[in-house]
């Protein structure tokens, strides 16, 4: 049976110090740009949810970082993510290369607004 996770934390103290530390750095990158967000566990994986909505997923694997969902609507922003783009909305970061936190501080900046409830 698959481990079932409580919090953010439980998921990250499973792994290797290296990848604790990405997934670390991976949530601080994202609560600076959602930091009114709540830190859930959703399909097994660390997520924050705004609104009572699911914002943003982020899992570690064997070999890569993992982000969902990709988001659409911003040329420049998509153009920027073809290299880590996998399936099903999927963004792969592997730990052989420097994590762009930059980047995935965009793909929160622009789901966020995506996220945002019409009329604010």
């Amino acid at each position: 049976m698959a481990a079932q996770f409580d919090s953010i934390d439980a998921y990250i103290a499973t792994f290797p110090d290296e990848v604790r530390e990405v997934l670390e750095q991976t949530r601080r990158t994202m609560l600076d740009v959602a930091p009114d967000a709540d830190q859930a566990i959703a399909y097994q994986i660390p997520t924050l949810r705004l609104g009572g909505r699911n914002l943003v997923h982020f899992a570690a694997w064997k070999k890569h970082l993992s982000v969902y969902p990709a988001p659409d609507g911003d040329d420049e922003l998509s153009r920027d993510l073809l290299p880590y783009a996998g399936d099903k909305g999927t963004l792969r970061f592997a730990y052989e290369q420097p994590i762009p936190y930059d980047l995935i501080r965009r793909v929160v900046a622009q789901l966020r607004q995506r996220h945002a409830p019409t009329g604010s």
